[in-house]
């Protein structure tokens, strides 16, 4: 687990600036598939190849029918899987810590020039790094999110061409240097599927959050155009508004 240290950090830092579905979808990733893939499937699948058992003993026959079975080992294609979907919210974290560093150098310079006239305020963030996900942020948020769909769903059909989603004991392989059409045997096939259907159900349950997200934020995003549509409304008619937007004193 040592290895994913570093990543499991940078994702950490952004449970703070995301949504609710947005923490639980990190934990699911965190949970059940970082920890379940380092601590569990790792130590099912180990050194396949080695345990692989042939019917021939053709030197260079059994690395030709690895080869054609599994182009990339699961844990491989997992690891990669984890990567990929993991980089879109690494770009919304960047894109995060740049605004509020950048509202942070506002305030200070609010501070040290207080008589002065402030042209822009802060407006994503408040003095303690509490971000408000909306405007150019809501922007990165949901499009980090949909990248996180398209990937999530180019995994899953990826495996499904790759190995299937079931672990066949046989393999069949006729290719050279094997003397004649050779079946080998994987180790473990019951408990390998146990661990493939696993992480697909994982996948699928990440990116159904990841639509849930999607229609969480269309809702938030329209309640508060609702929110300033209805006072703008109820200005815009009061008897003593005039043309600058004032209320005249009688």
């Amino acid at each position: 687990m040592g290895e994913w240290g570093f990543l499991s950090s940078l994702l950490d830092k952004v449970q703070s600036h995301s949504t609710v579905i947005g923490k639980v979808w990190l934990s699911v990733l965190f949970i059940f598939r970082i920890m379940i893939l380092g601590a569990g499937a790792e130590k099912v699948w180990g050194d396949e190849q080695s345990n692989m058992i042939c019917n021939t003993k053709q030197p260079g026959c059994k690395n030709v029918c690895y080869d054609l079975a599994f182009p990339i080992s699961h844990i491989r294609f997992w690891v990669l899987q984890i990567i990929f979907v993991s980089t879109p919210t690494l770009v919304y974290l960047g894109h995060v810590l740049h605004v509020i560093h950048k509202e942070n150098k506002m305030r200070q310079y609010m501070q040290t020039h207080s008589g002065s006239e402030i042209v822009k305020l802060p407006k994503y963030s408040d003095d303690k790094g509490h971000v408000e996900i909306k405007g150019n942020l809501l922007g990165t948020y949901m499009t980090s999110i949909l990248f996180r769909i398209i990937l999530e769903v180019a995994f899953i059909v990826g495996q499904y061409y790759l190995y299937g989603f079931v672990m066949d004991p046989r393999i069949v392989c006729s290719r050279a240097p094997c003397p004649f059409t050779v079946e080998c045997y994987m180790s473990r096939p019951t408990e390998k599927t146990i661990f493939i259907i696993f992480m697909l159900v994982m996948s699928c349950i990440s990116l159904l959050f990841n639509v849930a997200e999607i229609f969480y934020l269309a809702c938030c995003r329209s309640s508060r155009k609702r929110s300033k549509t209805v006072p703008a409304a109820a200005i815009a008619i009061h008897p003593h508004f005039n043309g600058e937007g004032l209320i005249k004193k009688e």
